[in-house]
């Protein structure tokens, strides 16, 4: 048998789960995560991707809680964490849980970053002082959406993990990343069948990201237009970048990413729920069945 580490590539599977309320800090929570975190490992995601501004300290309770299960940031802004500190905090959790943690990095968004400028060069550089810091490059990966920064997770990182993505994204960028790299795009399910709910439901949730021009610019570069990104979002749009429907249904809708190149396929589950904490559970065993 050999020696060699598994890659993250390996390590992840096919399907990982993305949720914000994973990573909360309230200490009411905390047996909640953790049991959480048990059965997704059970069963069966391969990883689990801590939604927000999260950073190695909301992985260590989850990685605690398994014994396989990967645990990544999706992401850590390299605006409100330096270099030196994410190298510290990946050093900390890597020696507790070897080979089971991956710096998820990204430049967040200018309305949300007050010392957002130049994001491209800006993660140059934050990846030449983890370099120096001996965070290794397989251990990393890079929100990415456009061109240049695709590129950068190909010959800077592990791979890429985008966010808010179709399947047609993943097919271009499949073809910047070539066949080696970890391609995980992140996409949304609402476990209902109805449309009108279902569009409802998911125009809610996608609202304030349609205020952040990194994600307006690349549905533009997609083929969507600018009527599809206002008010809400048009069900061209909502149907594009959610799945909804029978299980099959969203069954297929899921695959569409795989065979457009994709790795991994990170799947959020979004509900109407007013706790955006509050984990769906429930729905975490639907989607690993319908998966099965």
């Amino acid at each position: 048998m050999s020696d060699t580490p598994a890659s993250v590539k390996e390590q992840v599977g096919r399907y990982g789960i993305w949720n914000v309320g994973l990573r909360s800090e309230d200490p009411a929570r905390r047996g909640a995560i953790a049991e959480a975190a048990a059965e997704l490992e059970e069963l069966g995601f391969g990883a689990v991707w801590l939604g927000g501004n999260s950073a190695t300290r909301h992985a260590t309770p989850l990685l605690q809680a398994t014994k396989r299960l990967v645990v990544g940031t999706s992401i850590q802004s390299i605006w409100d964490y330096t270099a030196e500190d994410s190298a510290a905090g990946y050093a900390e959790v890597e020696a507790a849980h070897p080979g089971r943690f991956v710096l998820g990095l990204g430049v967040s968004h200018a309305k949300l970053a007050e010392q957002y400028r130049r994001p491209y060069s800006a993660m140059v550089a934050y990846l030449d002082a983890l370099d120096a810091a001996g965070v290794p490059v397989e251990r990393r990966v890079l929100a990415a959406l456009g061109p240049k920064m695709l590129q950068l997770s190909r010959d800077r990182a592990a791979g890429t993990i985008p966010y808010l993505v179709t399947p047609e994204h993943t097919a271009r960028a499949r073809e910047i990343l070539g066949s080696g790299p970890l391609l995980a795009p992140e996409f949304k399910v609402v476990l209902e069948e109805d449309a009108e709910r279902a569009r409802t439901v998911a125009r809610g949730y996608l609202a304030m990201y349609l205020q952040l021009p990194n994600y307006t610019s690349n549905f533009l570069r997609l083929g969507f237009t600018e009527d599809d990104v206002r008010g809400g979002g048009s069900d061209r749009l909502i149907d594009a970048v959610f799945a909804w429907g029978s299980e099959s249904r969203i069954r297929e809708r899921i695959e569409e990413f795989r065979a457009a190149g994709a790795d991994h396929v990170v799947v959020q589950v979004v509900t109407d729920a007013e706790d955006q904490d509050a984990l769906p559970v429930q729905e975490w065993r639907r989607l690993a069945a319908l998966l099965a």
